[in-house]
């Protein structure tokens, strides 16, 4: 996944471990702006955007959780990662209550964290395209109308897609000439990524190949082990 340009605020009391934190993720190509205490976090949060905050939830003047209710008023979309010492039910309960994606106790292993941040920002990136209100498209020598589920070549009459191939071409369309990855749809459309919903998913791009085929300069390409990616050859 990219993270380079990816900005995450780290708020970190310990000024020992939020550097050996801050040096860490920097090294793998994330912009690290560090705070050593919650009001100094909120004041970094409120002029800047990020796309990561990860916050110890035990700090002097405003503790994590109170900093995660201000940040999630400011904005309730950005992901929050908890750190803290304790294990308490409650406080892991009370952390998501508030808006946390995820919690991890100290000690814990960075590369664990690494992983869950990854996982984290490409599960909203991914999302925010998904969610995209575009319902018309221009696919070669086609037209696609989600709202309608119509797929038109040419001047024909328009072909009814299913609700799943439409939905499917539609993802497809908005990762024009990029890759639309495999878990994404499968989320998306079929609610749950496993072996099953995954072979589903393969018949019905099969079956868009099939109506795509008309026009040459269009095709879905499977890219191994990521997703697919629908390539329109743009006229010379």
């Amino acid at each position: 996944m990219e993270t380079v340009n990816k900005k995450i605020l780290l708020v970190e009391d310990d000024p020992n471990f939020g550097i050996v934190l801050k040096d860490y993720l920097s090294m793998n190509d994330f912009d690290v702006v560090l705070a050593k205490n919650g009001m100094e976090g909120f004041e970094k949060f409120k002029k800047d955007n990020y796309d990561l905050c990860i916050l110890d939830v035990m700090m002097p003047y405003k503790d994590g959780f109170t900093l995660a209710k201000e940040i999630r008023e400011k904005n309730d979309t950005v992901p929050i990662v908890f750190l803290t010492a304790k294990t308490m039910k409650e406080d892991v309960l009370k952390g998501y209550k508030v808006g946390a994606d995820d919690y991890l106790n100290k000690p814990f292993d960075s590369e664990v964290l690494l992983a869950k941040i990854q996982s984290i920002i490409s599960r909203k990136s991914v999302d925010s395209i998904a969610d995209s209100k575009q319902f018309e498209f221009t696919i070669g020598k086609f037209k696609l109308n989600s709202k309608l589920r119509f797929l038109t070549f040419e001047e024909e009459e328009p072909i009814k897609l299913s609700p799943k191939e439409n939905e499917l071409l539609r993802l497809l369309a908005l990762h024009e000439n990029d890759l639309m990855p495999r878990e994404l749809a499968l989320t998306k459309i079929w609610r749950d990524d496993n072996y099953f919903t995954s072979r589903s998913m393969d018949v019905y791009i099969a079956k868009l190949r099939k109506y795509l085929k008309r026009d040459e300069d269009v095709e879905i390409l499977n890219i191994h082990g990521e997703g697919f990616r629908l390539v329109i050859k743009s006229e010379a």
